[in-house]
């Protein structure tokens, strides 16, 4: 184990907090067990401490967020000195020029970089709101109101990003308050299926249809990389049939798999982009980047806004997503994460259980997805795992609809020591659950 990581978990500290927030907070938003929470009380790097003292390994990113670390000396220094000058604008009415440079940086790194213009962006605060911005976009560009969506895609669980979503059990609650715009096709794992795609595609009837939202891989829905051509399928049927091509890359952007943004490892661009999590490395702000001609579809301003929020262009967020926009800009942080990345995933592809059904990913976005022997998904081990590696000191998180797929998306920088210490542990949890299943087939 390495020096200094937890001693107790949870400790009284957590178990009390856990015990008060029961009683304060909807019941519906923080699980609770008796091994589960810890509360964060501080972080650096890849590291964080808990309310009791205990410290941990981080390779979650806190939900891809702090992919240059935890509270970077970096974005601390920045939001410090802007916290001393300006807390909150005027977003949409007298903004600051921190809120041009956002914008110029987005337009720099995104569209102008790719050869295709002046990229325009709306700014709001979450990926949800991000992901609705595109929507009304391309409502507003193409007067059509249907989304296409895909199995499994995540983009958020405000109302509007629920027309887009693929999780069930998080739209079925909700759908008879969600309007019937929504058309469902099969995230392709295979070039198979990416042909049954291309067949389902030409069999529909686009005349209501004005957007397709996708992710180029896909996150929470575990980790899946579509074979090469899949995007170029997508963008060649938006374009002969004024559908507004949407890529989600709220969790994947900003150096997560490798190269600046996931689309890039296939060359093809959308007419949206959505951005969020890493573009500040820890404040809440997010962008609808979009190609001018079809951004310049939205009316000019005449003083009321038909889409804005409070918050919009806040200045502190807008001073972290300048930094963090110009480091991500340096090509080394994505060799980097390439570097890393082949070295996490190798490790991952030599452990043995018989509960491993595959080790993918790209970058430091990688899952391990679990099944049980009969072939359906071992969500409960996965829950067991996640548990069991937080009492040694180590976070991390699940995805896939059945929970099944063991998430790393661990900070840029973790050490080589620290990487090693997570596959160990993850090695010695995996032998003793072989161990286990092998008895109870005895």
């Amino acid at each position: 184990m390495l020096p200094d990581l937890v001693t107790e978990i949870p400790g009284p500290g957590s178990l009390e907090l856990a015990e008060k927030l029961r009683r304060y907070e909807s019941q519906n938003v923080t699980y609770t067990a008796d091994d589960w929470p810890v509360f964060w009380d501080r972080a650096s790097g890849t590291n964080v401490w808990d309310a009791d003292g205990n410290r941990y390994l981080d390779v979650t990113s806190a939900f891809g967020v702090a992919g240059l670390g935890h509270t970077p000396e970096s974005l601390t220094e920045v939001i410090h000195s802007q916290s001393e000058k300006l807390i909150h604008g005027m977003g949409d009415v007298h903004p600051t020029e921190l809120k041009v440079d956002v914008c110029q940086l987005l337009s720099e790194m995104t569209f102008e970089r790719w050869g295709l213009g002046v990229g325009k962006s709306v700014l709001s605060n979450s990926g949800s709101d991000a992901v609705e911005s595109a929507l009304k976009t391309a409502f507003i560009a193409t007067g059509k109101p249907g989304v296409i969506c895909f199995t499994n895609g995540y983009h958020g669980l405000g109302y509007g990003a629920l027309l887009g979503g693929g999780f069930k059990k998080f739209r079925q609650p909700f759908e008879p308050q969600l309007a019937e715009v929504r058309v469902s096709l099969s995230f392709p794992k295979t070039e198979e299926e990416v042909i049954e795609l291309k067949a389902d595609l030409a069999a529909l009837d686009s005349s209501s249809i004005g957007a397709l939202l996708v992710e180029p891989i896909q996150g929470r829905g575990g980790k899946v990389i579509p074979p090469h051509g899949f995007l170029a399928v997508l963008q060649d049927w938006c374009s002969a049939h004024d559908v507004i091509l949407i890529f989600d890359e709220i969790y994947s952007g900003f150096n997560r798999t490798g190269k600046l943004f996931a689309c890039e490892w296939e060359g093809v661009y959308p007419d949206l982009i959505c951005l969020g999590k890493a573009l500040s490395g820890g404040y809440p702000i997010s962008a609808c980047v979009g190609k001018a001609e079809v951004m310049d579809k939205w009316p000019v301003s005449s003083g009321e806004a038909l889409h804005t929020s409070t918050f919009l262009g806040n200045p502190l967020g807008c001073a972290m997503a300048v930094k963090a926009l110009n480091i991500h800009k340096d090509e080394s942080v994505a060799a980097d994460v390439l570097r890393q990345g082949d070295e996490l995933k190798a490790m991952l592809s030599d452990l043995e259980s018989p509960l491993i059904h595959e080790v993918r990913g790209r970058g430091l976005m990688i899952g391990i997805e679990l099944r049980h022997l009969d072939g359906s998904p071992a969500g409960d081990v996965v829950g067991e795992i996640l548990s069991k590696m937080l009492s040694q000191g180590v976070i991390m998180l699940a995805d896939g609809p059945a929970g099944n797929i063991l998430s790393f998306t661990p900070p840029f920088y973790m050490k080589l020591g620290e990487l090693v210490f997570v596959v160990e542990t993850l090695r010695r949890l995996l032998d003793e659950l072989k161990l286990s299943l092998t008895e109870r087939s005895l």
